[in-house]
């Protein structure tokens, strides 16, 4: 006898296909599938509406998978708020079926918990991110907000492998001004992008 599969829901804030538009895969399409819930809590977030878990319906999993599959995608990426606050297995074992690239966006103050292609870790000074979160990163993502941010970012860029990709991105609200500090200092610096 067959087992039956769980399908435990998870808050999703929406689901939507596009293409990436951050860090190694910018460029490639993608599902993007973003769960309501976040304690990190950045000033500078632009989705603080997914912070607040409850304000998001628990979507059933085989719903989620049933849109990704519609859409013929290769590459979904789990974001949120924070996805690594939830068990992500089941979700990752569903997706891994359709033989798709799974990536997770994660400030890593969880362990992750599910099977990934692909990881961006990109910490945050408002919560301490987890040890683990180093050993698994393919890429890892600062966000520029200050000048001391550069300092930030190398503690970072010391504790991944050699292998993990390293991107600086100006934040959003100042790009402006950051955007020009963060070009000539990958200029000087060019292991990071």
């Amino acid at each position: 006898m067959q087992k039956k599969k769980k399908n435990t829901p998870l808050p999703l804030m929406e689901q939507f296909y596009s293409i990436q538009g951050e860090g190694f895969y910018s460029g490639r399409p993608a599902v993007f599938i973003r769960l309501g819930g976040c304690d990190v809590k950045c000033v500078w977030c632009d989705v603080k509406d997914s912070w607040d878990a409850d304000k998001h319906k628990n979507t059933p999993l085989t719903k989620m998978v049933s849109f990704v599959k519609k859409s013929k995608t290769n590459f979904v990426v789990i974001t949120g708020g924070e996805p690594a606050m939830y068990d992500l297995t089941q979700l990752t074992e569903l997706l891994a079926e359709l033989e798709i690239d799974i990536a997770i966006e994660t400030s890593g103050v969880y362990d992750i918990k599910g099977d990934f292609d692909w990881v961006c870790f990109s910490p945050k000074k408002f919560q301490k991110p987890k040890e683990s979160s180093y050993l698994v990163a393919n890429e890892l993502k600062v966000v520029i907000f200050n000048k001391s941010d550069f300092r930030w970012a190398n503690t970072h860029k010391k504790k991944v492998s050699p292998e993990c990709k390293l991107y600086l991105q100006p934040e959003w609200s100042k790009r402006d001004e950051m955007t020009p500090l963060v070009i000539e200092y990958i200029k000087k610096h060019p292991e990071w992008n």
